[in-house]
C-alpha cells in the first residue's frame, strides 16, 4: 500500500483538502469531511484520504504540487452531467413556449438550426452555450448540433478549447423536414462517417498537445423517427453497432409525435421497437424524454441496456407530459437528467433537479402511494446516474480513486449566495448541501474542474 501511495504521490499535480459530497447509491448520499483528494497529472484521482495523514503524505510530494484548501462551509462535489442538450437552440432559450412540441419545432427550432450553418453565428452561439453550461457546473454534456457537418466540427473544436467533456452528434434528418433544412440519406450517412473520423483525429491531435485533454466523443444522432427514413435509420444503426458508438435521439415525448410514428411504421408494434428494429437501441443509447413508454417498452429498454434522459423542464414548458422516473428506475432502466435546452428554458442542472422533484410530486398527487424523488436521488441522477447513462460510470460521476477529477467547489457563503449557510435547526453539512440543491445557483460554484484542470 505504501509503495502504491508513494507512486501515486510522485505524479501528483494538485491536492484539495476539504469536505467531499457524492452519491454512494441512488438514495444514499456520502458526506466525507476532512479529506485529502490527490489529483494526478493526467487528471485522475490518485487517492482520497483522511486529512490526518496530510503531513506524512506531503513528504513524498513534489514541491510543485498545488495544495488547495477548501475550508468549510465550502465543499467538493462531482461535476454535473447533462445527458440531453441542443447546442444551437441555446440562442433562443427562454422564448417560444406558446406551442406544443411539433409546432414548436417548425416555428422556432428548425429555422434557428438552419441559420447555424453560418460559421460566425455558430461560433458565437456554441461558445456561449459551452461557457454558460460550464458556469452552471456542467462538466460533461451530450450535445445535439445541427445537420451541418462543418459547424458540428466547430463545436468539437470549441469544446476542446474550453475544456468541457462531451458527446457531440451531427444531427440526421432526411424526411418530413423543411425544404431548407433537410439532407438526403446518402449524404447524411457519408457526413456522419466523416464526422466520426474527424472526432477521432481531433482527439489524437489534442492528446499530443496535452495528455490531460478531456475527450469529446462522437454520438450517432438521428433526430427522431419522423425525421429519418427507414434507409437512414438502418444505416445509422449499422454505423453505431459496427463501431460501438453512442446513440442519442428522442422517444415518446409527445402524444401527437407517437401517433405520427405509428402512421409511419404501422407494421412495427411500438415507438421503442422502431429504434430496436433498426439497431439503434443498445447499451449505449440515450433516449430523451420517454414520457409515454408502455411497460412492454420499458422491458425492452431494460433488456437492451438502453437509458432515458429525463427532461422535466422541457416536458412542462412544451406541455408534453410527466415522465415517471421512479417507475422507470424500478424497471431496471438507466435514467439520468437533461436540460433539453431550449425545450428546457434553463441550462442549469440544479434547476433540472428541482423540476424532477416537482414532476414526481405531481405523480404523487394522483397516487398517494407513490414516493416522490428526494434531493439525494435527483443529485444522483445528475451525477453518477448520468455517468452510467452516457457510458462513463467508471470515469466520472463520483469522487473516487481512478476516476477523472470532474468536480465543483461549492461556496454556500459566497457574497452573492441566494441562501444563508446557517440555520438554528438545519445546520449540518447535509442540510447546507440540501439548501444548495434547492436554492443554490451558479454564484455558489467557486471553481469548475474537468479532468483535474480548472476550466471556470
Amino acid at each position: 500500500f505504501l509503495f502504491v501511495m508513494a507512486a501515486a504521490c510522485a505524479s501528483l499535480s494538485r491536492v484539495l483538502v476539504g469536505t467531499v459530497i457524492h452519491s454512494k447509491s441512488f438514495s444514499e448520499l456520502e458526506v466525507l469531511r476532512n479529506r485529502i483528494v490527490g489529483i494526478a497529472a493526467d487528471g485522475r484521482i490518485s487517492f482520497v484520504e483522511e486529512k490526518s495523514s496530510l503531513e506524512s503524505l506531503k513528504e513524498s510530494w513534489s514541491s510543485t504540487v498545488e495544495i488547495v484548501e477548501v475550508n468549510e462551509p465550502k465543499f467538493i462535489i462531482p461535476g454535473f452531467i447533462d445527458s440531453h442538450i441542443h447546442a444551437p437552440q441555446y440562442s433562443f432559450t427562454g422564448t417560444g413556449y406558446d406551442l406544443p412540441l411539433l409546432d414548436w419545432l417548425n416555428k422556432y427550432t428548425f429555422p434557428t438550426e438552419c441559420q447555424l450553418s453560418d460559421a460566425d453565428l455558430a461560433n458565437r452561439v456554441y461558445s456561449d452555450v459551452i461557457k454558460r453550461t460550464l458556469a452552471n457546473g456542467t462538466t460533461t454534456a451530450s450535445y445535439y448540433a445541427t445537420i451541418d457537418l462543418e459547424t458540428t466540427k466547430l463545436l468539437v473544436k470549441l469544446l476542446y478549447k474550453a475544456g468541457q467533456r462531451a458527446l457531440v452528434g451531427k444531427v440526421n434528418m432526411d424526411s418530413n423536414s423543411p425544404d431548407n433544412y433537410i439532407e438526403n440519406a446518402e449524404d447524411s450517412v457519408q457526413e456522419t462517417k466523416e464526422f466520426i473520423s474527424f472526432t477521432t483525429e481531433e482527439f489524437t491531435s489534442q492528446y499530443e498537445k496535452n495528455a490531460a485533454s478531456a475527450q469529446v466523443l462522437p454520438i450517432v444522432t438521428p433526430r427522431f423517427v419522423p425525421s429519418c427514413s427507414a434507409t437512414l435509420l438502418k444505416k445509422l444503426g449499422e454505423i453505431a453497432q459496427g463501431q460501438d458508438l453512442h446513440i442519442q435521439s428522442h422517444i415518446s415525448e409527445n402524444k401527437a409525435e407517437i401517433e405520427w410514428v405509428k402512421s409511419l411504421h404501422p407494421d412495427i408494434h411500438s415507438y421503442t421497437e422502431v429504434y430496436h428494429h433498426f439497431g439503434l437501441l443498445t447499451n449505449k443509447t440515450i433516449m430523451g424524454h420517454g414520457v409515454y413508454l408502455s411497460d412492454e417498452e420499458l422491458q425492452l429498454f431494460q433488456k437492451q441496456g438502453a437509458g432515458i434522459s429525463h427532461c422535466p423542464i422541457s416536458n412542462f414548458a412544451l406541455r408534453s407530459g410527466i415522465f415517471n422516473a421512479r417507475k422507470t428506475i424500478d424497471f431496471g432502466v438507466k435514467v439520468g437528467l437533461g436540460t433539453d435546452v431550449s425545450g428546457g428554458y434553463s441550462p442549469s442542472m440544479l434547476e433540472v433537479m428541482r423540476q424532477a422533484v416537482i414532476a414526481s410530486t405531481a405523480i404523487y398527487f394522483q397516487d398517494e402511494k407513490y414516493q416522490p424523488l428526494t434531493f439525494k436521488e435527483v443529485f444522483y441522477l445528475a451525477t453518477q446516474g448520468n455517468a452510467e447513462l452516457v457510458g462513463m460510470a467508471d470515469q466520472i460521476g463520483t469522487i473516487e480513486p481512478g476516476k477523472f477529477f470532474d468536480a465543483l467547489i461549492i461556496d454556500p457563503a459566497c457574497e452573492a449566495s441566494p441562501f444563508n449557510n446557517y440555520d438554528f435547526v438545519a445546520n449540518t453539512t447535509e442540510d447546507i448541501f440540501q439548501k444548495f440543491i434547492f436554492l443554490g445557483n451558479n454564484q455558489n460554484i467557486e471553481k469548475v474542474f474537468v479532468q483535474g484542470k480548472p476550466v471556470q
